[in-house]
């Protein structure tokens, strides 16, 4: 069965999202950035790429260099990063991360935030990714 790591922290999408890519729990992935010196605090979480590939390249996990913009569900790689939810604080961008993956041709999201009543996700209609950054190897 299929089942998504809910972030345990307000502002912790970022590490769910890796956890959910990697398949540990929140409190592992946590453990592991908190070491590299990641904290779910640190608002550059999402507003920044770099900790998440650092995270996930300390995985051996390689990701594409840039962020692709979105066209389509439909020509997303088989897994990747997803930024959704844009907005701008004090004139900065910020974003809410989430995973995509296709299984057996089947795609839906990992969502990690807390307040769904389902973290896979389907409601593809509900959800404007801006871009989104590919996973080649996990």
């Amino acid at each position: 069965m299929l089942e998504s790591v809910v972030q345990e922290e307000t502002t912790g999408c970022g590490i769910a999202s890796v956890a959910n890519i990697l398949g540990h729990s929140y409190s592992e992935m946590k453990a592991v950035a908190n070491a590299m010196g990641i904290h779910a605090s640190d608002k550059s979480l999402w507003s920044d790429t770099q900790h998440v590939r650092r995270m996930l390249l300390n995985a051996g996990v390689e990701t594409s260099k840039d962020e692709v913009p979105f066209n389509s569900w439909e020509t997303l790689p088989d897994l990747a990063l997803l930024s959704i939810k844009h907005h701008q604080e004090e004139g900065k961008n910020f974003w809410h991360w989430v995973v995509f993956k296709r299984l057996n041709n089947q795609p839906f999201v990992l969502d990690s935030a807390s307040y769904l009543p389902s973290n896979i996700r389907t409601d593809f209609h509900a959800m404007q990714p801006k871009w989104f950054i590919e996973v080649k190897h996990a």
